[in-house]
């Protein structure tokens, strides 16, 4: 898969309400990339989210209310969820891996422009803070080990399952 940076962490459609390639909306769970309208107009009680490997689709479930997502993210404000590593960890399946410490989770995980930072996600980090976090699982990602990565597995520095560079396409669904 040829990463985009259409949804990167610094992308403005986190922050805006314009639409992009509405008509992928129509097609399924495929590699066309889409925003629409449900992203700052629909209020929802759960979140579903997917992550797309090769041929693999794993998802995970957020119990979140919120007036919309554009509501958890355009300001760009922390806010917390409480999954755990290992659920986010499943999104990748088994060769997911994170580093140890710090296992920020939430919406808008950010703490250093240069480190691992995430939209909806967790990061990680191999020192006993969350200030050089080099290992994230997420949607909308961004920093080191790979700025390029947009969604998936990133991790360096000694995680517990071995560097990984694993790029996912990945879906956001609202219910």
């Amino acid at each position: 898969m040829i990463p985009q940076k259409t949804f990167h962490y610094d992308s403005l459609f986190w922050n805006d309400k314009n639409q992009h390639n509405p008509r992928g909306g129509e097609t399924g769970f495929d590699t066309q990339e889409t925003k629409l309208p449900t992203y700052w107009n629909t209020s929802f009680s759960k979140i579903c989210l997917g992550m797309k490997i090769g041929q693999q689709i794993n998802f995970t479930v957020i119990n979140k209310q919120a007036k919309s997502l554009y509501s958890l993210i355009a300001d760009g404000q922390y806010r917390n969820t409480s999954l755990g590593r290992n659920k986010w960890k499943t999104l990748i399946g088994s060769d997911a891996s994170l580093q140890l410490n710090c296992n920020r989770e939430g919406f808008n995980v950010l703490f250093d422009r240069d480190h691992s930072r995430t939209r909806i996600g967790i990061v990680a980090n191999q020192e006993n803070n969350c200030l050089t976090c080099d290992s994230r699982i997420g949607f909308g990602t961004g920093g080191n080990p790979d700025n390029s990565s947009t969604c998936g597995n990133e991790a360096s520095w000694l995680p517990d399952n071995g560097d990984k560079h694993i790029k996912a396409m990945c879906y956001i669904l609202v219910q």
